[in-house]
């Protein structure tokens, strides 16, 4: 499995509320999380830190023996399990009312991969050269877009496209949608946050991450044309390749 990571604050911003981890160390799993904080003051950072550190933690517990079903109970109950905390915080110190995030979760291992989501963050997957998003923004904009009452023209610039329906810690309780999906040689996936998707189209992404360059080569130049569209927020991305398995060199003698 091949992996890259990359954040930047932006040209507008003068904090990262954006948080992103990669873990490969727990049992031949790789583990993947994103996090796009919201809030006043530092309160954005804190909640998806903190996210981050429970789920994370939660995780740790996983088989590549599990089924996808208690694959999929773990997940939901580390989600739950960082909802709550991040809820009690925002209720326990008024600098944080309010606070809450999105998450991504990530999961892959063989031929094996399991989404999971809340906000507006996404996953895509690139699979034989097309690019599939497997989340569904949870965001007052997709629901105008769902329901017919704007276009995807409109949608775009709509003044109130950052608005979520659906976010972590934001509530005492939250549900995220869980997908499995299948993980072949040569897919690679993409996690981002808003600050990607909201400055590059699909059409200027899926032309990157097609070209025959490193997974760090392609990072850095999704963000760096985020931050050339503009970059008016925090930009994040986490790449993952399901890598080619490597030929026989050869029959032995």
């Amino acid at each position: 499995m091949k992996t890259a990571l990359r954040s930047d604050v932006g040209r507008i911003r003068s904090i990262n509320e954006d948080r992103a981890v990669i873990r490969n160390d727990i049992n031949g799993i790789t583990i993947a999380l994103l996090a796009d904080g919201m809030g006043g003051h530092q309160a954005g950072d804190i909640a998806s830190q903190t996210a981050m550190e429970v789920v994370s933690r939660e995780l740790s517990h996983l088989q590549p023996t599990m089924t996808a079903v208690e694959w999929e109970a773990a997940i939901a109950h580390a989600i739950e399990r960082a909802n709550s905390e991040i809820y009690s915080q925002s209720l326990s110190n008024p600098q944080l009312s309010g606070m809450g995030t999105t998450i991504i979760v990530a999961l892959t291992f063989a031929g094996r991969l399991t989404v999971a989501n809340i906000g507006d963050s996404r996953v895509y997957l690139l699979h034989n050269e097309e690019l599939k998003q497997l989340t569904e923004d949870h965001s007052l904009v997709n629901e105008l877009l769902k329901n017919g009452q704007i276009s995807a023209t409109e949608a775009a610039t709509h003044p109130r496209r950052n608005m979520l329906t659906r976010a972590l810690g934001t509530e005492m309780r939250v549900e995220a949608d869980i997908k499995h999906v299948d993980w072949n040689p040569g897919d690679v996936l993409l996690l981002c946050s808003d600050g990607l998707t909201n400055m590059m189209s699909e059409t200027a992404i899926v032309h990157t991450l097609q070209q025959q360059e490193s997974l760090d080569w392609k990072a850095d130049q999704l963000i760096e044309k985020a931050l050339e569209a503009g970059g008016d927020d925090n930009v994040t991305v986490v790449l993952i390749e399901h890598a080619q398995e490597e030929t026989d060199r050869g029959e032995s003698e």
